[in-house]
């Protein structure tokens, strides 16, 4: 192969193993802003809470526990394991061809 082709390669996999990583983050974060209880009327707190739920929104439901914290961390924090997972798996795959 080309070093000009690799290393093309090599971008395409580093940008979606960062974009992975920023969804990632976000439903990081809304996880801990909701565990500390963070500020509902804060500009912030509300754009990474409609940002997260939109991410989430395949596994935000998806399991019934009754405390409504291990709710939102088994379905955020899913959301965010399969993200990197899924990405990082995929970045590797075209970096290796």
């Amino acid at each position: 192969m080309s070093p000009r082709y690799r290393n093309g390669a090599n971008q395409a996999g580093t940008v979606i193993a960062v974009v992975a990583d920023v969804m990632a983050l976000i439903l990081g974060l809304w996880i801990l802003m909701y565990l500390l209880d963070a500020n509902p009327g804060n500009a912030l707190v509300q754009f990474v809470h409609h940002t997260a739920t939109w991410l989430a929104g395949w596994s935000r439901d998806l399991f019934t526990f009754d405390e409504a914290w291990a709710r939102v961390v088994a379905g955020y924090g899913l959301a965010a394991v399969v993200y990197l997972f899924v990405g990082h798996a995929i970045a590797n795959r075209i970096q290796r061809h």
